[in-house]
């Protein structure tokens, strides 16, 4: 069984940053991809943003030069820096593989709100 457990969110004024993280255990392969997706309320789940083992990433346009994902390997850990955040970055973020292939957290939620 894998787990995700969210970690980070908050509420910021816009313009502001959070820094999320998400902790990986179970029986997942420490080389896999791994992603980030949010969902607002009344909205699909969206990808925002994914690392592979070796560090390349790719992003949703609507984040592009705002969002930084990183990972470390070691801790089994990755993260999401989020910067010059915007109301409707304001969503639930989950971490999963790219296929979404395990179980969903619990997600951090973060408000950005003036």
């Amino acid at each position: 069984q894998v787990q995700f457990v969210e970690s980070g969110g908050g509420l910021v004024q816009p313009g502001g940053s959070l820094r999320l993280s998400c902790a990986a255990s179970g029986s997942i392969s420490s080389i896999s991809a791994r992603s980030w997706y949010r969902q607002a309320p009344g909205k699909q789940r969206e990808l925002v943003a994914t690392v592979t083992f070796g560090g390349t990433t790719t992003y949703a346009d609507s984040v592009k030069g705002r969002f930084t994902i990183s990972r470390d390997n070691a801790k089994n850990t990755y993260y999401l820096q989020m910067n010059s955040l915007k109301p409707e970055d304001a969503a639930i973020y989950y971490c999963n593989t790219p296929s979404a292939r395990f179980d969903w957290g619990r997600g951090a939620q973060d408000a950005v709100s003036s």
